[in-house]
């Protein structure tokens, strides 16, 4: 666990919790709107939070050489997070155009 300093780990555990939150938040938000696209947005956001605690992981084990595969685990779920949060914003958009097409 010496591979980061405290407030490195702090920073790292509270962008874990505000992550978390925000899925939350943006889960309720389409709950609460009933708009249903809103969901697939929180559900794009899960691989990011993986990749975020991977790197956690990795670093709580000070970055041994057994855990590198956690690496590749890391790079590979920010890619698909990515690919996923723009599917999900293109999604919210689209529904958007539609909804204000049927007024």
């Amino acid at each position: 666990m010496h591979a980061l300093s405290i407030p490195t780990w702090m920073i790292h555990i509270s962008s874990v919790i505000e992550w978390i939150a925000a899925i939350w938040l943006v889960w309720r938000y389409g709950e609460v709107t009933g708009n249903r696209a809103w969901h697939w947005l929180s559900v794009g956001m899960l691989p990011a939070l993986v990749s975020a605690m991977c790197a956690c992981t990795w670093h709580f084990f000070d970055n041994t050489e057994t855990l590198e595969w956690l690496v590749m685990v890391q790079a590979t779920t920010t890619v698909v997070g990515n690919c996923t949060l723009c599917l999900a914003a293109w999604w919210i958009w689209r529904r958007a155009r539609i909804t204000s097409a049927e007024r």
